[in-house]
């Protein structure tokens, strides 16, 4: 296929070259409506690429097939039979793969550290989760994605599993061993989904680590704006394979999804792939060598670990690692991540990628340099130098792997939907919760619907909220009261 095409940028160009003029939404009319100080920020360019996808960038009955043909090249470009583009994030995509895979009441094996969209989706849906345990580093404090023995134990344990699905990279980097959980599963025919948000880069360099469709995977949701170049909410859902059926998939997309997509979105995702296929390679070992050169600097700063293969890869951790994530643990230096963002922010105007009780993290792409490079290592070196400033934070109290394995009694969907109060935080232990807390980010729900709440846990998210854990799904935000399920 002809990668040095890109339809949808293509066709928006036409569509302002031929001065086509719109008697349709969007009711600014290519920025002629909208307030000059609203235009000031966001430039006229913005709105005047802000068209229909249907009577705008395409005809009436889309016969120019702008987005079937930049979703094939998208697919050509990742060795994916059928590609669809989601304008609603991979928090869509990856409800469109799940109700793809199994329906209300059947069961779906899930690693118990993914994402809240992964749980929204089993609210949503009714599909029983069966949790397959992630592989927990007890001394850090960090879950690595779950192995391929403990997907096939749970396979084995529950034959009627319509599908498994496992999030790799996670926020922090580590991934699962792809490809012996796909063949796991396909021997028992089932199929694999991968919520690989934040792996959208691996296909294009071969120093990165397997991405889905190569490891064998049937469905894989990436977010191109996180490792890629696409605009916030991009994302994009790959397929292959006849364990799912590609009509059913983008039925499901079009049941979640807006019937108002943004062709800018559209665009950001379409550019991208031209620019992956032609230059990604080169830009990525550009991404690769800073990032190297960034984690030796890191190390030379005092009491300042960043964690890589030694400390996350090996028996019982992860299987690989996306070295563009650079995890910083400052454990030893008195403080919290939360602390230490906060400062960097107010400081020096740099926003960290997340932050937890003890880490900090910087995502670095392909459009990081040793300017910006330089921007965090100064950063990191004034905060080193006025940790004192930071000491004293509040110590989380965070829970053994084995206090964090809640038992789940109602389904998602049934505790989310069902009779609910809510009560004090000392009067939900024990209690069924009725809503998600999720420490965000990295936005892995530590509680969910249907899970009995316990002391250690709840103490975690009150401590963490001192320290400052930000739980924004949460109806009371401070933890102070919990929304529970009311059994009869």
């Amino acid at each position: 296929m002809d990668h040095s095409r890109a339809p949808v940028l293509e066709a928006l160009a036409a569509y302002r070259r031929e001065e086509q003029l719109p008697f349709t939404p969007p009711g600014h009319k290519q920025g002629r409506g909208a307030d000059p100080r609203v235009r000031e920020v966001l430039g006229d360019a913005v709105f005047r690429s802000d068209v229909l996808a249907v009577s705008g960038l395409d005809d009436r009955e889309s016969r120019q097939k702008v987005l079937e043909r930049a979703q094939d090249l998208m697919a050509d470009a990742v060795h994916a039979e059928n590609t669809f583009f989601s304008t609603c994030g991979s928090s869509l995509s990856v409800k469109s793969a799940m109700l793809a895979v199994a329906g209300p009441g059947e069961k779906l094996l899930v690693g118990r550290d993914a994402h809240k969209s992964v749980v929204s989706g089993l609210i949503l849906s009714g599909v029983r989760p069966i949790w397959v345990e992630p592989q927990w580093d007890a001394s850090r404090h960090l879950a690595h994605p779950p192995s391929a023995e403990a997907f096939a134990a749970r396979l084995d344990e529950h034959p009627d599993a319509r599908g498994a699905l496992v999030t790799s990279p996670t926020p922090y980097g580590t991934c699962a061993d792809l490809s012996t959980i796909a063949e796991e599963c396909h021997r028992r025919g089932k199929p694999l989904i991968v919520d690989e948000a934040w792996g959208a880069h691996l296909p294009f360099h071969p120093a990165l680590p397997r991405w889905a469709m190569d490891a064998g995977a049937d469905v894989c949701v990436t977010s191109v704006h996180k490792m890629g170049a696409g605009l916030e909410q991009g994302s994009v859902f790959h397929q292959q394979g006849e364990l799912v059926d590609p009509a059913v998939l983008k039925g499901r997309e079009d049941l979640l999804g807006t019937t108002s997509p943004s062709v800018l979105i559209y665009a950001g995702l379409d550019g991208w792939r031209r620019q992956m296929v032609e230059q990604g390679h080169d830009l990525l070992q550009d991404a690769l060598d800073l990032a190297a050169a960034v984690r030796e600097e890191i190390a030379g700063i005092p009491g300042f670990h960043v964690q890589g293969e030694k400390e996350f890869l090996g028996p019982g951790l992860a299987y690989d690692l996306d070295p563009l994530q650079v995890i910083v643990d400052i454990a030893g230096l008195g403080t919290t991540g939360y602390r230490a963002a906060d400062w960097l922010r107010e400081h020096h105007h740099v926003n960290m990628h997340l932050s937890d009780h003890r880490r900090v993290s910087a995502q670095l792409t392909f459009a990081d340099d040793k300017q910006t490079a330089g921007t965090l290592l100064d950063a990191l070196r004034d905060l080193r130098d006025h940790i004192g400033d930071l000491q004293g934070a509040p110590e989380v109290e965070v829970p053994s792997p084995d206090d964090l394995r809640l038992e789940l009694v109602v389904l998602p969907r049934d505790a989310f939907f069902g009779p609910a109060e809510q009560v004090s935080a000392d009067k939900a232990v024990g209690r069924i919760s009725a809503e998600m807390l999720t420490p965000y980010p990295p936005g892995i729900p530590a509680v969910l619907p249907g899970e009995r709440i316990t002391e250690p846990v709840l103490r975690y998210f009150r401590t963490g909220v001192e320290a400052g854990m930000v739980v924004p799904d949460a109806v009371d935000q401070n933890v102070e009261s919990v929304r529970v399920f009311i059994e009869t």
